[in-house]
């Protein structure tokens, strides 16, 4: 039977040699304790071609001239994509009570710019529009907004346009927002929620590769979240994908990295603190 057609393994030599290309292209370091996950994901790919196992799969690759079709699912297979609605909740208290307060009284009537630069699955983009969305609707009557979620997965930015998710991953929002933002599905055996079009319209998702030398992001972006990421690149590639993201910053602009982050945004030029893994552009500054 065509499962029984995948026993051959991950050896250490192809793990190895699967690591750097990953780390070399995306930025990401694979550990050799990750060589399971890693078969495990690439089992099924190698199941879909008809191979013998993941090690077949690995010599196609990189032997016999099916890395270049075959690149995007690698990638698409083989980075972690976890986030959650409302993740660390603090940095959303953090955007509406100080940032935005901020940038509207420089930025004026003018439209936010946001960019998600980690978006994976949409939920960091969708929270931080329910999040100016509230706004508009208290505090800051009218405020207008555009975000932009990027990730190099064209898998997960593909969940993130189609805004659907389980019931369950929806359940850090606040239930006011919740029932604001979300529409339930007809059929209610599904269990899933919808992202309300209004907010849908408000986010554009692209595929951007953080390692690449530029964006092709406006350079008077108000606020970037780039947070659970850092950890799995080197030192030095962190301060360069973090130099690159602040150059889109406008000034006076906000960086937000993740918790487990705290050093990364430690020695970036032109940016002074502004709170737990929070940084802000200071005039002048390129």
């Amino acid at each position: 039977m065509l499962p029984d057609l995948v026993q051959e393994g991950l050896s250490e030599r192809r793990f190895r040699q699967l690591a750097s290309l990953i780390e070399a292209e995306v930025g990401i370091r694979l550990p050799l304790v990750k060589r399971t996950m890693v078969e495990g994901r690439l089992r099924k790919r190698a199941m879909a071609l008809g191979l013998p196992g993941v090690d077949s799969y690995c010599r196609a690759l990189f032997e016999e001239g099916l890395l270049d079709a075959e690149y995007q699912d690698v990638v698409d297979l083989v980075t972690t994509n976890k986030t959650d609605f409302f993740r660390e909740a603090d940095h959303f208290d953090i955007l509406a009570n100080t940032a935005v307060p901020v940038l509207l009284e420089a930025r004026g009537t003018r439209p936010l710019k946001v960019w998600s630069a980690a978006a994976s699955t949409g939920a960091e983009a969708y929270t931080i529009a329910m999040v100016l969305a509230e706004l508009a609707r208290g505090p800051h009557p009218g405020l207008a907004f555009r975000i932009l979620g990027t990730d190099i997965s064209t898998q997960v930015l593909e969940v993130a346009r189609r805004a659907i998710y389980p019931e369950e991953m929806l359940s850090p929002v606040p239930p006011e927002m919740r029932r604001r933002y979300t529409l339930r599905a007809l059929d209610p055996a599904r269990r899933e929620l919808r992202i309300v079009p209004e907010l849908r319209q408000a986010v554009v998702f692209r595929q951007l590769n953080l390692m690449t030398a530029s964006y092709p992001v406006d350079r008077d972006v108000d606020v970037v979240f780039c947070r659970n990421v850092l950890i799995y690149f080197e030192r030095s590639v962190q301060q360069a994908v973090l130099e690159r993201l602040c150059g889109h910053l406008r000034p006076g602009g906000f960086l937000f990295v993740g918790h487990a982050e705290t050093s990364a945004g430690a020695d970036l030029p032109g940016m002074r603190p502004a709170g737990s893994t929070i940084w802000q552009k200071v005039e002048g500054a390129a």
